[in-house]
Protein backbone atom coordinates (compact mmCIF):
# COMPACT_ATOMS: atom_id res chain seq x y z
CA UNK A 1 0.00 0.00 0.00
CA UNK A 2 2.81 2.39 -0.62
CA UNK A 3 0.46 4.88 -2.24
CA UNK A 4 -1.41 5.36 0.73
CA UNK A 5 1.66 5.97 2.55
CA UNK A 6 2.38 8.81 -0.21
CA UNK A 7 -0.51 10.17 0.19
CA UNK A 8 -0.42 10.27 3.88
CA UNK A 9 3.14 11.62 3.99
CA UNK A 10 2.21 15.46 3.52
CA UNK A 11 -0.62 15.30 5.86
CA UNK A 12 1.97 13.61 8.39
CA UNK A 13 4.90 16.19 7.93
CA UNK A 14 2.20 18.91 8.35
CA UNK A 15 1.09 17.62 11.87
CA UNK A 16 4.74 16.94 13.43
CA UNK A 17 5.74 20.36 12.18
CA UNK A 18 3.13 22.07 13.64
CA UNK A 19 3.16 19.46 16.85
CA UNK A 20 6.59 19.92 17.23
CA UNK A 21 6.96 24.09 17.04
CA UNK A 22 4.12 24.22 19.75
CA UNK A 23 6.20 21.11 21.73
CA UNK A 24 3.49 19.29 21.95
CA UNK A 25 4.51 15.78 20.04
CA UNK A 26 3.38 13.69 22.76
CA UNK A 27 -0.06 15.19 23.38
CA UNK A 28 -0.81 15.20 19.52
CA UNK A 29 0.89 11.57 19.52
CA UNK A 30 -1.84 10.51 22.32
CA UNK A 31 -4.68 12.65 19.47
CA UNK A 32 -3.49 10.96 16.53
CA UNK A 33 -3.61 7.32 18.09
CA UNK A 34 -7.31 8.46 19.41
CA UNK A 35 -8.64 9.54 15.99
CA UNK A 36 -6.43 6.82 14.22
CA UNK A 37 -8.46 4.06 16.25
CA UNK A 38 -11.55 5.45 15.35
CA UNK A 39 -10.95 5.82 11.80
CA UNK A 40 -10.09 2.53 11.55
CA UNK A 41 -13.19 0.95 12.62
CA UNK A 42 -15.33 -0.54 10.38
CA UNK A 43 -18.39 1.53 11.18
CA UNK A 44 -16.53 4.58 10.63
CA UNK A 45 -15.27 3.44 7.37
CA UNK A 46 -18.14 3.25 6.31
CA UNK A 47 -20.57 6.50 7.61
CA UNK A 48 -17.05 8.16 5.85
CA UNK A 49 -18.36 6.66 2.90
CA UNK A 50 -21.89 7.39 2.93
CA UNK A 51 -23.11 9.69 0.90
CA UNK A 52 -26.09 10.51 2.64
CA UNK A 53 -23.79 11.86 5.80
CA UNK A 54 -22.75 15.31 5.16
CA UNK A 55 -18.92 15.93 5.92
CA UNK A 56 -19.76 17.68 9.70
CA UNK A 57 -21.74 14.71 10.21
CA UNK A 58 -19.24 12.72 9.75
CA UNK A 59 -16.82 15.18 11.70
CA UNK A 60 -19.51 15.21 14.51
CA UNK A 61 -18.84 11.21 14.58
CA UNK A 62 -14.96 10.89 14.71
CA UNK A 63 -14.93 13.91 17.06
CA UNK A 64 -17.02 13.11 19.46
CA UNK A 65 -15.62 9.77 19.29
CA UNK A 66 -11.87 10.98 19.55
CA UNK A 67 -12.56 12.20 23.06
CA UNK A 68 -10.87 15.39 24.10
CA UNK A 69 -8.74 17.10 20.72
CA UNK A 70 -7.52 20.32 19.98
CA UNK A 71 -8.52 22.84 18.13
CA UNK A 72 -5.60 22.28 15.68
CA UNK A 73 -6.96 18.44 15.94
CA UNK A 74 -10.40 19.29 14.74
CA UNK A 75 -9.41 21.33 11.76
CA UNK A 76 -6.44 18.69 10.67
CA UNK A 77 -9.79 16.19 11.10
CA UNK A 78 -12.20 18.54 8.99
CA UNK A 79 -9.51 18.97 6.62
CA UNK A 80 -8.94 15.16 6.24
CA UNK A 81 -12.80 14.58 5.79
CA UNK A 82 -13.22 17.26 2.93
CA UNK A 83 -10.11 15.61 0.97
CA UNK A 84 -11.71 12.44 1.77
CA UNK A 85 -8.18 11.24 3.44
CA UNK A 86 -9.74 9.73 6.55
CA UNK A 87 -8.98 6.70 6.07
CA UNK A 88 -5.36 7.77 5.70
CA UNK A 89 -5.47 8.62 9.73
CA UNK A 90 -3.27 5.06 10.66
CA UNK A 91 -0.61 5.78 7.91
CA UNK A 92 -0.28 9.33 9.03
CA UNK A 93 -0.03 8.68 12.93
CA UNK A 94 2.31 5.98 11.76
CA UNK A 95 4.32 7.88 10.04
CA UNK A 96 3.80 10.91 12.62
CA UNK A 97 5.36 8.63 15.33
CA UNK A 98 8.44 7.47 12.57
CA UNK A 99 9.34 11.18 13.09
CA UNK A 100 8.76 11.83 16.19
CA UNK A 101 10.94 8.82 17.57
CA UNK A 102 13.54 10.31 15.00
CA UNK A 103 13.19 13.78 16.70
CA UNK A 104 13.46 11.89 20.32
CA UNK A 105 16.59 9.70 19.42
CA UNK A 106 13.71 6.27 19.70
CA UNK A 107 13.89 3.50 18.03
CA UNK A 108 11.29 0.75 17.66
CA UNK A 109 12.41 -2.52 18.44
CA UNK A 110 10.23 -5.94 18.78
CA UNK A 111 11.49 -8.57 20.84
CA UNK A 112 10.19 -12.01 20.65
CA UNK A 113 10.33 -14.78 23.76
CA UNK A 114 8.90 -18.34 23.80
CA UNK A 115 8.02 -17.07 27.52
CA UNK A 116 6.58 -13.75 29.17
CA UNK A 117 9.28 -11.57 30.17
CA UNK A 118 9.49 -10.32 33.78
CA UNK A 119 9.91 -6.40 33.99
CA UNK A 120 13.99 -7.14 35.22
CA UNK A 121 14.67 -9.14 32.44
CA UNK A 122 13.08 -6.97 29.98
CA UNK A 123 14.93 -3.79 31.33
CA UNK A 124 18.38 -5.94 31.32
CA UNK A 125 17.65 -6.51 27.27
CA UNK A 126 16.65 -2.73 26.80
CA UNK A 127 19.75 -1.60 27.98
CA UNK A 128 21.65 -3.97 26.51
CA UNK A 129 19.91 -2.64 23.37
CA UNK A 130 20.28 0.86 23.78
CA UNK A 131 24.47 0.32 24.50
CA UNK A 132 24.34 -1.94 21.36
CA UNK A 133 22.57 0.78 19.25
CA UNK A 134 23.39 4.34 21.31
CA UNK A 135 19.75 5.17 20.88
CA UNK A 136 16.97 4.73 23.07
CA UNK A 137 14.94 1.94 23.15
CA UNK A 138 10.90 1.81 22.97
CA UNK A 139 10.47 -2.11 23.30
CA UNK A 140 7.31 -4.18 22.32
CA UNK A 141 7.21 -7.75 23.76
CA UNK A 142 5.95 -10.54 21.30
CA UNK A 143 5.45 -13.98 22.95
CA UNK A 144 5.95 -16.89 20.60
CA UNK A 145 6.00 -20.74 21.69
CA UNK A 146 7.55 -21.71 18.51
CA UNK A 147 10.79 -20.14 19.26
CA UNK A 148 11.24 -23.28 21.79
CA UNK A 149 13.91 -20.63 24.13
CA UNK A 150 15.96 -17.42 24.30
CA UNK A 151 14.89 -14.62 22.46
CA UNK A 152 14.77 -12.85 18.87
CA UNK A 153 14.75 -8.99 18.43
CA UNK A 154 14.11 -6.74 15.69
CA UNK A 155 15.35 -3.23 15.86
CA UNK A 156 14.77 -1.53 12.53
CA UNK A 157 15.91 -3.64 9.95
CA UNK A 158 18.54 -5.51 12.18
CA UNK A 159 17.26 -8.85 13.52
CA UNK A 160 19.40 -10.44 16.28
CA UNK A 161 18.17 -13.64 17.05
CA UNK A 162 19.36 -15.56 20.03
CA UNK A 163 16.33 -17.90 20.24
CA UNK A 164 16.51 -21.68 20.33
CA UNK A 165 14.67 -21.92 16.78
CA UNK A 166 16.82 -19.28 15.30
CA UNK A 167 20.06 -21.46 16.34
CA UNK A 168 18.63 -25.25 15.31
CA UNK A 169 17.66 -23.30 12.05
CA UNK A 170 21.55 -22.22 11.61
CA UNK A 171 22.74 -25.45 12.36
CA UNK A 172 20.59 -27.57 10.03
CA UNK A 173 21.56 -24.93 7.03
CA UNK A 174 25.08 -25.70 8.15
CA UNK A 175 24.80 -29.39 8.15
CA UNK A 176 23.09 -29.22 4.74
CA UNK A 177 26.11 -27.13 3.51
CA UNK A 178 28.07 -30.26 3.96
Amino acid sequence: MAEAVTVARPYAEAVFALADATSALGHWSQMLAAMATVAATPEMMEASGNPRLSPEQVYGIIAGASGNITTEAQNFLRVLIENRRLGLLPEIREIFEELKNEREGVVDAVITTAFPLDSGQLAEIQAELERRFKRKIKARVDVDAALIGGVRMQVGDEVIDGSVRGKLAGLASALMMK
